[in-house]
């Protein structure tokens, strides 16, 4: 397993990979990772002939007052994964060498970025399209594997995909669970033993509300209530939002008619955990 840090160097070695017939796939993380991470990295195993595995924490997409100081980082962890898992590449670089100075060029990518998380991160998708978008001029990659448990994050790196015309296919994992449910998050390693229990909450509503539209209940008001009621039960748990969204561009529906998602943010004591479910 080869670690750069230099993004002259990976971008040196992505045009080697291509130059040899080689395709590449990308799994972009901010490290501390975990099964679901390393699900996306099966896969890319899986479909390319390189596997390159990211970890940067992008200071561009955390807003005052988040957790950009404290979020969690183990790269001696990580990297140690990375071998178990056969990565061809963990590309690491530094903030200062992905952000120069005087840096002042973003992607906004319009529409989809300003619901959901966006309405309460303003800025937060700036950033994750941003650095997505260096992040596929350093490595090149043919595709690029995301997972589902951040829909509104693979939303917007599609479209930002599609309305660029850049030359990567996005992939998207489905979300990996502890056993009891909870989606696994890197943010989980903050949760106390009493939130830890509590956050089990938040995908039991969401499956007590997917069960409800198995059985016909269509409304989206029944559904979001449901969750909504559910989640009132556990004194820990904050609701920011729930809301049932069309899978492509994120508006609001009034009935689960077809495929939709339904998706929650939810503060665990100081912890802002997100989850969603596809009905």
């Amino acid at each position: 397993m080869r670690i750069i840090n230099s993004v002259r160097e990976m971008a040196e070695a992505s045009r080697k990979f291509r130059e040899d017939g080689l395709t590449v796939g990308l799994v972009p993380t901010m490290g501390s990772l975990h099964d679901g991470h390393l699900s996306l990295v099966r896969l890319a195993r899986k479909e390319n002939s390189v596997n390159v595995l990211s970890i940067f924490v992008n200071p561009a997409q955390f807003g005052p007052g988040e957790d950009l100081d404290r979020y969690p980082r183990d790269l001696e962890g990580d990297t140690a994964k990375c071998r178990r898992e056969d990565v061809d590449v963990v590309f690491a670089p530094d903030p200062a060498d992905v952000y120069s100075p005087g840096f002042g060029t973003y992607v906004d990518v319009e529409g989809v970025s300003g619901v959901l998380c966006g309405a309460s991160r303003p800025g937060h998708f700036r950033g994750v399209a941003t650095v997505v978008s260096k992040l596929f001029n350093m490595v090149r990659p043919h595709r690029a594997y995301f997972g589902q448990k951040d829909y509104q994050q693979t939303v917007v790196i599609r479209k930002m995909v599609k309305d660029l015309d850049m030359d990567v296919e996005v992939a998207v994992g489905p979300t990996v669970r502890e056993p009891d449910g909870l989606a696994m998050s890197s943010r989980n390693a903050y949760l106390k033993p009493d939130e830890r229990m509590a956050a089990t909450k938040i995908y039991r509503a969401l499956a007590s509300a997917k069960s409800m539209r198995e059985s016909g209940e269509t409304a989206a008001d029944a559904l979001l209530n449901k969750v909504r009621d559910m989640l009132r039960e556990e004194q820990t748990l904050r609701l920011e939002y729930a809301s049932l969204v069309d899978p492509d561009d994120l508006h609001e529906l009034k009935n689960a008619v077809g495929k939709s998602v339904l998706a929650v943010a939810v503060r665990v004591g100081s912890t802002r955990l997100i989850d969603n479910i596809v009905i």
